[in-house]
């Protein structure tokens, strides 16, 4: 049977289920690129979540190597076009994490509008700033979703529920489907000049690096709100903190960074009106079960009968 190789904690069903399937089965997480090197030619599969950069070098090196499977969404630490000249298959696992990364969404959202974090903050330093932090409520205002797939849909249907009008705008839609997955097709331009909050829901490209910067940010309205939990380095963040300074933007919420550990100079950091957390949008228990069992599942089916479920090249 093939031998598989996870390079990453996950959840433990995962190398579970190969084992069931009667895989050969090694997990091995916190192996250096150089380790990883050394030891990846033994291998047919390989497991990774965020952390392991399958790069053309670790490629050359992996000559029994059919399949790369990311726990995740998320393919760009994966070098997708050495893999594919290789005739090595990626899969990914979308959808798995949206309600996690959803949930996330509408939570900064509302510590933003309601000042939770400097709130929290300032009461454990000893201070009552009650009539300081009044903040607006998100239900009837509108909310702009660029990119609309598994995690957007699941943020239309929970901002719904709080009473907000959706906009949504994905390149890979017709307008029919966006209104069936419950928003208001709308262009780029539409969203930053009439959404009051604005959340990006993107993979990173060569097209959409850098999205959201100065040029975009000026045409948002004024007063607006960004969210980004999709992927570091859709935004230009020295754009972004000089439109928070400015008081162009009233705030900005992000799970991602364009490097992370974002350095600790990072000028968004220093802002009230931003608030961050650290890559948490699949950090749920119940995401973690999923992509583990999608990404196990989706190999095992690969290898017994050529299913492509989660392919996202083709090596044919």
């Amino acid at each position: 049977m093939p031998k598989i190789l996870i390079s990453e904690k996950i959840d433990p069903i995962c190398p579970q289920l190969f084992r069931e399937a009667g895989f050969q089965l090694d997990h091995q997480p916190g192996l250096t690129p150089e380790e990883l090197g050394a030891v990846i030619g033994e291998y047919e599969g390989l497991v990774v979540r965020s952390s392991t950069k399958v790069t053309a070098d670790l490629i050359a090196k992996a000559a029994k190597l059919k399949v790369v499977g990311r726990a995740g969404a998320g393919v760009d630490t994966i070098d997708v076009p050495a893999a594919t000249a290789a005739k090595i298959l990626v899969m990914n696992t979308p959808g798995q994490n949206a309600a996690g990364v959803a949930e996330l969404v509408i939570g900064l959202m509302l510590a933003l509008v309601r000042h939770v974090v400097i709130g929290c903050t300032t009461l454990k330093g000893g201070l009552w700033e009650k009539n300081r932090l009044s903040g607006t409520e998100i239900g009837g205002k509108t909310l702009g979703l660029i990119g609309f797939g598994a995690v957007g849909r699941k943020v239309a249907a929970l901002a719904r529920g709080f009473g907000m009008t959706v906009l949504a705008h994905d390149p890979l839609l017709n307008d029919s489907q966006i209104t069936a997955g419950g928003a208001k097709p709308a262009s780029i331009a539409d969203i930053l000049a009439g959404a009051d909050f604005v959340s990006l829901h993107l993979p990173k490209t060569k097209e959409t690096a850098n999205l959201i910067n100065a040029e975009t940010l000026a045409k948002m309205k004024k007063g607006a709100i960004l969210i980004n939990c999709a992927r570091g380095g859709l935004v230009d963040e020295a754009a972004l903190a000089a439109a928070l300074k400015s008081g162009h933007l009233a705030g900005a919420a992000f799970d991602v960074f364009a490097a992370e550990p974002p350095a600790a100079d990072n000028p968004l950091l220093a802002l009230d009106n931003f608030i961050a957390t650290p890559h948490l949008g699949a950090s749920t228990a119940e995401s973690q079960v999923n992509v583990a069992v999608a990404v196990a599942r989706q190999m095992i089916a690969y290898f017994q009968s050529g299913a492509l479920e989660g392919a996202v090249n083709s090596v044919s």
